[in-house]
Parts: C-alpha cells; structure tokens; sequence
C-alpha cells in the first residue's frame, strides 16, 4: 500500500509518491499573501565547495538523524540513512550519513526517488509551452486532453494549482492499483492506466484547493500532446539540460543512475531492476512523483528554477502566484526563517525528500531520506538555519 506520512505543518498523506493535504483542506504552508521574488535572475551557482571544517554543522544534522535512528527508529527526524546538499551564490555543500534499506552506506550522489518534487518539473514545463504560445493557461485542459476527468472544463491553470475540482486517488483506489503493480512489478504503466484506477468525485472547477495526483498524471499527458514527445525527452530538453542536472531521471523514460539507493517498497517486493523503487511504481506515478535524483542535483534545480534562472524572466513569478500554493509550487512565509521560501516535499513508502530555495538569501536546500514518513521539512529548516550564518551579510 503506497502510503506515507510527511509532515508538512499539517497532517499529509502521500499516495502515488506524492502529498496529498488531508480532507482537501487548504495547505497551511504560509500565511501571507501573495508573495514572489524581485524579479533578479540570481548570479551563477557557486563552484567552490564548503571547507568541512566550515560544514560541520551542516554535517551535524545528518549525523544526529542516523543517531537517533539507533534508539528512537520511529521518530519523525530519525532515519536509518540521509543525504542533503546545499547551493549558494557563494559555495556549495553536499553530505550524507547512514544507510538504505539493504545496509549500503549513503554519499552525496547516491540517488533516491524524490517523489513529488516532480512536480516543480512539471508545472516549470506546462508553463514554459504557455509562454511559447502553445497552450493557454486559462483553456480548459479537454481542449487538449480529453478524458472524463476533464468533462468540468477546469483550466489548465486549476489543474497546476490543485484547484481542478478533481480529487485524488482514494484509499480503495490506491490499494488496487498497488495489488495490480505488485503483480508485475517490472511492467510499463502508463498514465491512462494509473488513471483508470482513479474513482474520486469531480467537483466544479475552481473549488478549495485539493492535492491531487490525478491532476498532475493529467498535466503529464497535456506535455506529451502539446509537444508532441514523451514527457521524458521533453523534461530533459527544455530544463534539465539547461539547469545542468545530469543526475536527474525521470522514471520510466529514463532510468537512474548508480549508484541508487535500494529501499523495501511494499509494492514492489523483492524487485530490484534499477528503478526507484521498480519500473512499475515508478511508471505508475511519472509526471506526479515519479522523479528520482541525488540531493545535489535537486538543489541546483531548486536554485536555477526558483532563482529566476529557468525560462523567461517571469516564470517564478508564474509559478508562485498564489497563497500557500502557486503552481506546482508550495509557498512558504515563516516556516525557514521569516524568509519568503518556495518549494515541494514528497514522499513515498521508503523515501521522503524536501526541496526549499531562499530566493533572497540565494539558497537552495535539498533533503532526501531512505525512509518512509520523515519529516524533511523539520530537517530542512535546520540545514537553513546552520547555513545562513555561513553566508554572512
């Protein structure tokens, strides 16, 4: 059963690798309205990596959640394994402390699935082909792709910021898809099949917000119509390639590289085939979670994306045009220091992953466990906190 807990300041649920907010309450990631960047392309990334002697406090809060994993496993910040890095106009910094699932010991570069971090990819995509003229936000999203999930005619804009009307996945409806993906752990899936699985009301569009995966399995195939490629081949053209990610895949269309984190996906059983966590899941959930990656790469992206770095100069702007929730884009006010932060969690049954950038302060923080139902956004915010001082002015 896919199923995890992230914490998120609200109680989460994540099915299909992502977070879905409980009872399709509003997400109480910020309280402020809305609130996007200057509108300054950030300078280049830092080359120059952190002394260690400089690091250890960020080495620290790895360190202490391998720690308390030895005396208090079920402990929202305790894991058996962690890797982070950290990205800034001034130095970078990446470490790892513990194991995964089999007892291989983490680096930096291990990759793990990121779960719903995928879905920054996505919306930065759907956005980029509205800015291109080749589809209009606010049009229906049956304009281009029919289905039964599109018949309320919500926008393409309601279906990125979660206000579609289409709930997610329910809880029988994510308990068959398993059975059906543990049955042939190694198959392709694709998004009409997952989608098929999907029994949820449809509410008039531009109801509260309601995270749904469905939504973003729906966006998944609007890339593939409008540019006429997979949704692989279109994420590594149009911004993984530019942002530099080289050790970014996105599952099935890519597959990881080594070395890659194992971890015990009830789903997926024994299966081992390469994929996080094996081919079927990670198909099943592609354009909503299905993006694996080390800790590096997701900083850097989290620095190039929300540093105005990606696309036209008014895409972040774009993306964070809302309260609390943009596009494919969580909003944080207070959470990281009184900062105004943007980002995404994820999570799935034997990973949870955080990605928060600091625009202001050119900061970019990754957070990947080899653990199911962590609360990455704790950890985050320790690794802000024991990084900007190391900024300084």
């Amino acid at each position: 059963m896919r199923r995890a807990g992230v914490s998120l300041g609200l109680v989460v649920v994540v099915g299909l690798g992502a977070c879905t907010s409980n009872d399709g309450a509003e997400p109480t990631a910020g309280t402020g309205t809305t609130t996007t960047t200057d509108g300054g392309r950030a300078p280049d990334p830092a080359t120059a990596v952190l002394d260690p002697a400089e690091a250890a406090p960020l080495q620290a809060v790895l360190a202490k959640v391998v720690r308390l994993n030895a005396t208090i496993p079920e402990a929202e910040t305790a894991a058996r394994g962690i890797t982070a890095a950290v990205v800034t106009d001034k130095w970078t910094w990446s470490g790892a402390a513990g194991v995964d699932a089999v007892g291989t010991t983490l680096v930096p570069t291990t990759m793990l699935g990121a779960a719903s971090i995928t879905k920054t990819f996505i919306a930065a995509e759907v956005v980029l082909l509205a800015k291109a003229g080749k589809l209009d936000l606010d049009a229906p999203l049956s304009q281009h792709v029919p289905h039964r999930l599109t018949r309320n005619n919500a926008t393409v804009r309601q279906h990125l910021a979660m206000r579609s009307g289409v709930s997610d996945f329910q809880e029988e409806n994510y308990v068959k898809l398993d059975q059906a993906v543990a049955a042939a752990p190694g198959r392709h899936w694709t998004a009409e099949q997952t989608l098929a699985y999907h029994t949820g009301p449809v509410l008039p569009p531009d109801s509260q917000f309601s995270y749904s995966n469905a939504s973003y399995l729906l966006l998944g195939l609007l890339i593939e119509k409008v540019g006429g490629q997979p949704l692989a081949t279109a994420l590594r053209r149009d911004l993984a390639e530019p942002a530099g990610l080289e050790r970014a895949a996105f599952q099935d269309g890519e597959k990881p590289l080594p070395p890659l984190a194992e971890d015990r996906n009830p789903t997926c059983g024994k299966a081992v085939d390469g994929f996080a966590p094996c081919r079927g899941f990670a198909s099943s959930i592609a354009a909503a979670g299905g993006l694996a990656a080390d800790a590096p790469t997701l900083a850097r992206w989290g620095y190039e994306l929300y540093g105005g770095r990606v696309g036209p100069s008014d895409l972040v702007r774009e993306l964070t045009d809302g309260v609390d929730y943009g596009l494919g884009t969580f909003l944080y006010t207070t959470k990281f220091g009184n900062y105004t932060a943007y980002g995404h969690p994820g999570g799935l049954p034997d990973y949870t992953s955080m990605l928060v950038a600091v625009p202001e302060r050119r900061l970019s923080v990754a957070v990947l466990v080899a653990d199911g139902g962590k609360n990455a956004e704790q950890l985050t915010g320790e690794l802000i906190r024991a990084a900007v001082p190391l900024l300084g002015s």
